[in-house]
């Protein structure tokens, strides 16, 4: 009995191992078949269809032209249209064809480099005509306190606490705190003119009105037919020259918040001093300098705007009141003045600046109610 118990046992044992043996083949059957992991297909390159227009041809402007009305009379700088280095990422993005600026005055930053001793026969004349329309956003960089003509004019007058001398360090020092007062007013265009300036605002917001803040705008006049050279020292030794355009100050220029921002490694805190004296070159041509030769952003000429150096008498009389900015000849050539009668005989305006000011805003109370033939 016992020996047959023990045979059971064994029979029950070996049945156990087959049938375990058998459950572990059956095991990778049970499972569901794995999912075939799929890998990720490389993107197939498509070539944008947009090809961006070609920029075009600078004019080249000569220093006594001058250009009538206000027609067509801007021409682009290299880079104005060219919106390829936006996207490929090389350089500085350029100004695109886009929305155009919904502008006021107070979004203009306008800034006038004055000295002190301009401050009677220059300053006084700007305030009486074009600054009296625009006092608000019109800011009078000079070199010396004046709290009799701040008091009496109401104008906003910053001492720079630059050199009085006209000297590159001196224009250079003020230029450089205009740059940093404009930054700080967060308004969507800088323009700087001299004390010399005439500029006529409503044709100055229609300019400006063309394009827009964020795009990279640089407008102005040369007052050379050809790029500027110049030793470069800020990229490199001094062992290379480089070569571009710059709008000159005499005449004024217009940047846009865009470009200016972007200027600021160059320009910012007291560095537009530095750039300046790295190349030895005066406030505007610094100005072309950086935005041209550093930021890649070329200069989009205008006729439409003036300075002693031209032969503004060669400016067509029924033209002058479409201009952006006008000019007068110093000690040297004061005949030189636009050819405009009206309000005053030259004799009682020798800079035709009152002139021009009653001819736009006729109802002025100091304009004479009736025009007097220039003799």
């Amino acid at each position: 009995m016992h020996v047959a118990s023990v045979g059971v046992t064994k029979l029950c044992f070996l049945f156990s191992l087959a049938f375990c043996g058998l459950l572990l083949l059956l095991i990778p059957t049970l499972h569901p078949p794995a999912r075939q992991v799929e890998l990720p297909q490389p993107r197939a390159y498509v070539r944008s269809a947009q090809t961006p227009p070609s920029p075009p041809a600078v004019a080249p402007v000569s220093p006594g032209h001058a250009g009538g009305g206000g027609g067509a009379e801007l021409h682009g700088g290299r880079n104005h249209t060219d919106a390829a280095r936006a996207e490929s990422g090389g350089g500085a993005a350029s100004a695109r064809p886009g929305p155009r600026d919904q502008l006021e005055e107070r979004d203009v930053f306008i800034a006038v480099k004055t000295t002190r001793k301009y401050h009677k026969s220059r300053l006084e004349l700007l305030i009486q005509t074009w600054v009296s329309r625009a006092k608000e956003q019109t800011f009078i960089f000079t070199d010396g306190d004046d709290k009799e003509l701040r008091l009496k004019t109401g104008v906003n007058l910053i001492n720079t606490n630059c050199s009085a001398a006209h000297t590159r360090q001196a224009l250079c020092c003020k230029m450089s705190v205009e740059y940093d007062k404009f930054i700080e007013s967060q308004k969507k265009w800088f323009c700087h003119v001299d004390d010399d300036n005439y500029i006529i605002l409503p044709r100055l917001l229609h300019l400006l009105s063309s394009f827009h803040h964020s795009q990279d705008v640089y407008l102005g006049r040369p007052s050379l037919d050809h790029p500027l050279e110049a030793v470069e020292r800020v990229k490199s030794d001094g062992s290379v020259s480089v070569r571009f355009w710059f709008a000159t100050g005499g005449a004024g220029f217009c940047i846009s918040r865009g470009l200016a921002l972007k200027m600021s490694p160059w320009a910012s805190l007291g560095n537009f001093i530095s750039t300046a004296e790295k190349l030895r070159l005066p406030d505007d041509c610094t100005v072309g300098y950086i935005i041209e030769a550093l930021l890649e952003v070329g200069l989009t000429h205008s006729h439409l705007f003036h300075s002693h150096l031209e032969n503004l008498q060669r400016l067509p009389g029924d033209g002058v009141l479409d201009q952006v900015t006008l000019s007068y000849g110093g000690l040297e050539n004061r005949r030189n003045v636009v050819n405009v009668g009206g309000a005053f005989t030259l004799a009682e305006d020798p800079t035709r600046f009152k002139t021009v000011h009653c001819l736009l805003y006729p109802h002025t109370a100091w304009c004479p109610s009736k025009p007097r033939p220039r003799p």
